[in-house]
């Protein structure tokens, strides 16, 4: 079985690592049910993608609802929009079985952006985060992490945000504040966009402070800022650089930058850089084909780790996206062998 878990102990930040065919659906799906029903008071759930009446992930749906007769105060804001089907990918699940759910919902629309999170909150006090969406398909075909973690800054910083998604309805402007807080005795902070600095830039910057290593996963490539910095270290033969992408959806982007003189760079840029990394060839979009992307959102630049629902996309300025941005030695490690292990099993 594929999948790797801290051990339980004492520790306050848990994270799981998902890879394609690693675990049955039920596995993943009774982790989210296990979590949404040790809810004593609250949940609060920004969702990209929810199957909410399909499989392991109506289990999900049916433990929210269950922890709403048990009296604990449940709301769910999700995205209001099917987008084309370029990349990222539409959503899954259908807005509308989420919409019928017993639950409190609201839809999140945008006129250039998506709702694109996947965290809850529990009891003003968990939060569980990263860039899984509530999909059979995502919980076992996809590579995806999770972090879960118990801090109430951290979690005051989530629930903020949910607030202002939950008032204003909209992606723009939904952007708030970053918090921090200490788990596991080193500092941990949550970003959130669209808010400036945008997170494209944060994560550039921390890249271009890399001194010996970089590990990234991301479904598509296409912010500018990250592009050119990893080009730079691409550039260097010697330095260590590895990680894996989307490749069936960097092709669709290839095609889209050819198309428009603006972006020529950025094919160049991109042509230093894949041989770096590895391209899982993934199933083309298809209404009704598996989803089966390669859809981790990681980012190492030594001990420093990025990890939570933004795609290292030139679009994912204008989403509503959540990271988490940490130093930690043992965790970084953690993340660099799933890069390197995700790298290994497509490369070609």
């Amino acid at each position: 079985m594929e999948i790797s878990h801290d051990p339980p102990s004492t520790l306050s930040m848990e994270v799981e690592f998902l890879q394609d065919g690693g675990s049955p659906s039920s596995a993943v799906g009774g982790e989210l049910v296990a979590f949404i029903l040790a809810a004593k008071n609250r949940l609060d759930v920004a969702i990209y993608d929810f199957d909410a009446g399909v499989g392991a992930a109506a289990g999900v749906a049916r433990a929210l609802e269950e922890a709403l007769r048990r009296g604990v105060q449940v709301r769910v804001v999700f995205n209001r929009e099917r987008r084309a089907p370029g990349p990222p990918r539409p959503p899954k699940g259908d807005p509308r079985v989420i919409d019928g759910l017993s639950v409190p919902t609201r839809a999140i629309g945008g006129d250039d952006g998506l709702m694109h999170h996947k965290y809850m909150v529990r009891d003003s006090a968990d939060v569980w985060t990263g860039s899984l969406n509530w999909t059979d398909d995502a919980f076992t075909r996809e590579e995806n992490v999770i972090v879960r973690l118990r801090s109430e800054p951290i979690s005051a910083a989530y629930e903020a945000n949910f607030e202002r998604l939950w008032d204003r309805q909209r992606v723009e402007g939904s952007g708030t504040p970053s918090g921090a807080g200490v788990v596991d005795g080193f500092s941990v902070q949550a970003m959130f966009s669209p808010e400036e600095p945008h997170i494209a830039h944060l994560i550039a910057g921390r890249l271009g402070d890399a001194s010996k290593r970089i590990r990234i996963l991301t479904p598509v490539l296409t912010s500018g800022p990250i592009l050119g910095t990893l080009a730079e270290f691409a550039g260097r033969p010697s330095f260590d650089l590895a990680g894996a992408y989307d490749h069936t959806q960097m092709e669709e982007v290839q095609a889209q930058w050819r198309g428009l003189r603006a972006n020529h760079w950025k094919v160049d840029a991109w042509g230093v850089i894949a041989p770096r990394l590895s391209g899982k060839r993934s199933t083309p979009y298809a209404p009704g084909s598996v989803h089966d992307y390669m859809h981790a959102k990681v980012v190492v630049a030594d001990s420093v780790v990025l990890t939570g629902s933004y795609n290292c996309s030139r679009g994912g300025n204008d989403n509503a996206e959540n990271v988490l941005q940490f130093e930690n030695h043992d965790l970084a490690e953690r993340f660099a062998s799933y890069a390197d292990l995700v790298a290994a099993r497509y490369r070609q």
